[in-house]
């Protein structure tokens, strides 16, 4: 006989706490095997120009996902790292920690904007063909949520929008393990060539 799970609000929370924390264990996971990959690899630092001839921006991303490209500085200043890539799709997470905190005693607004600047840079980036980059025009952010150090791996998430000739847009947004959002933005970028890196 097949036990039907709990029904009514009761059931319904503790089968999502469940899930929440079956979910924040396997980003923990994640995020561990990651850090460990990437900095036995590379470690942090910034590519060099040569090392991206003839590399899409998606192919540039995966060698750093990989550890064969190093990550950048801003990920050990904000304590975040890149998780996952796609074409259109680029995830970062970190868990905001005391040195991140305003005045307020919350983590402050500029730890959210970095975090989904990157995660919308970086999936607008896996968008761009060999010879072609972006950088941040516009970025609007809505912090929804307080987070708090030391309590949450967050993620953000980001998701390219359109990729033109001259401009691309995204979107992003963080949330926790459970679902909740704490934040959202959009972005515009100025998409342009870089001489010297097409194959």
């Amino acid at each position: 006989m097949t036990t039907a799970p709990p029904s009514g609000p009761e059931g319904t929370t503790r089968q999502t706490s469940d899930t929440a924390d079956t979910t924040r264990q396997a980003w923990l996971a994640a995020e561990q095997a990651v850090r460990a990959r990437m900095d036995s690899g590379a470690g942090c630092g910034v590519t060099r120009r040569e090392q991206l001839v003839g590399l899409s921006g998606l192919q540039m991303m995966q060698k750093m996902l990989a550890g064969e490209f190093p990550y950048p500085p801003i990920g050990q200043t904000l304590d975040f790292t890149l998780i996952e890539l796609g074409p259109g799709l680029a995830v970062f997470q970190g868990t905001p920690k005391a040195a991140h905190l305003n005045p307020l005693g919350t983590v402050h607004g500029g730890w959210y904007a970095t975090l989904l600047d990157s995660a919308v840079g970086c999936a607008v980036h896996t968008t761009m063909p060999a010879g072609r980059a972006y950088t941040t025009a516009e970025l609007s952010l809505n912090i929804v949520r307080a987070a708090w150090p030391d309590r949450e791996p967050l993620r953000a998430i980001g998701q390219v929008l359109h990729t033109g000739k001259q401009l691309a847009t995204a979107e992003g947004r963080i949330v926790d393990a459970a679902g909740r959002l704490y934040a959202h933005a959009t972005t515009t970028c100025l998409v342009f060539e870089v001489p010297g890196v097409q194959a």
